[in-house]
């Protein structure tokens, strides 16, 4: 099982520009840590808010490809359904070779839709957008020439597509939520499936990543052939207690802003102990608990491959973070491994 990170690059409340530049280097900085313990992976979002520094993550990964060694990079996700499939497919490819040969991406169609807006498309689209640019880049990883055409994008008659990434193939994943569409596309495709699990209880999730393995046996791929991952809301500290403790009040505070927002009632103590009890989505524990409760997930969902803690949400210290990493990459990986 590979074990990693994702951030979203949260920002600062000060609106400071030198507090945003210290956030980012705090950024790199843990990508570098997770580095140094032996991390498998790191991953940037994709948002268009003022809370998030995100906005163009193969910049950061970019930099984060110069300051490490052998942790793979990757996106959390690209919103490819607002992007240029043919940019999209550049910019990881130049990754590629930056990093030389540790890019990824992660793809979906966003949960977050403020770049819809942004860059002038029809949430009308939502789907279709998604559909149609998955097509494309694809088209563009298996061929260096394309002959394409489609309705969002002027057509593409034998362009050459460049530069080509150091991995044949470059490696692709689908980012799903909860919508059942999604996770029979990405085994139709025989693709790398993310499952993004940040609420409720995990094991429900499995009849979806049933739908996948499904469809992508019905397409001919083998079950190696279609690796999952888990995303989900974490922190690690010496003790159950401690990590608790402290990531409760800056969860607290997000989720419950949320919940305002759409009608709902603050989050409570009560409720985010049963998130991080034995059968809830929240990875938030010692070493030991958190790697059990990663074990008991897997089994769950018939298998994960990949699973990485998403930190951000609780706007912790930056130590309190860099030494997370830490147990994570000293003593849940090797649990896990």
């Amino acid at each position: 099982m590979e074990i990693g990170i994702d951030s979203f690059a949260a920002a600062p409340d000060t609106g400071v520009a030198l507090s945003g530049a210290q956030a980012m280097e705090q950024l790199l900085a843990r990508i570098e840590r997770a580095d140094q313990v032996g991390l498998d992976v790191f991953g940037i979002g994709e948002h268009h808010r003022p809370e998030y520094l995100d906005s163009a993550p193969t910049v950061i990964l970019a930099a984060a490809a110069a300051r490490t060694k052998r942790i793979r990079l990757t996106s959390a996700v690209t919103v490819l359904s607002a992007a240029d499939p043919v940019r999209v497919f550049q910019q990881f490819a130049t990754l590629d070779l930056i990093s030389q040969g540790r890019a990824e991406m992660v793809v979906g169609r966003a949960s977050s839709v403020e770049a819809f807006p942004l860059f002038g498309l029809d949430m009308a689209d939502y789907d279709a957008l998604f559909a149609e640019k998955l097509e494309l880049l694809l088209t563009i990883r298996a061929h260096e020439h394309v002959h394409w055409q489609g309705k969002f994008r002027p057509a593409l008659t034998g362009q050459g597509i460049y530069p080509r990434p150091v991995q044949q193939p470059l490696p692709i994943w689908i980012g799903v939520g909860g919508t059942p569409q999604s996770f029979v596309r990405a085994g139709a495709l025989g693709l790398p499936l993310m499952v993004a699990v940040i609420g409720g209880e995990t094991h429900r999730f499995r009849p979806l990543v049933d739908l996948y393995r499904e469809a992508g046996r019905r397409a001919g791929f083998a079950p190696e052939q279609l690796p999952v991952g888990l995303h989900s809301l974490g922190y690690v500290a010496e003790t159950s207690e401690q990590a608790r403790t402290e990531f409760f009040p800056g969860y607290a505070r997000t989720f419950s802003a949320r919940a305002r927002e759409r009608g709902g009632l603050p989050v409570t103590r009560a409720q985010f102990d049963a998130q991080a009890g034995p059968t809830g989505a929240l990875l938030v524990g010692s070493p030991e608990e958190v790697a059990a409760k990663i074990q008991r997930h897997s089994e769950a969902l018939g298998g994960i491959a990949r699973v990485t803690f998403q930190q951000d949400v609780a706007a912790l210290p930056h130590e309190q973070v860099l030494r997370s990493i830490e147990l994570i990459g000293t003593r849940i990986a090797p649990l896990l491994r």
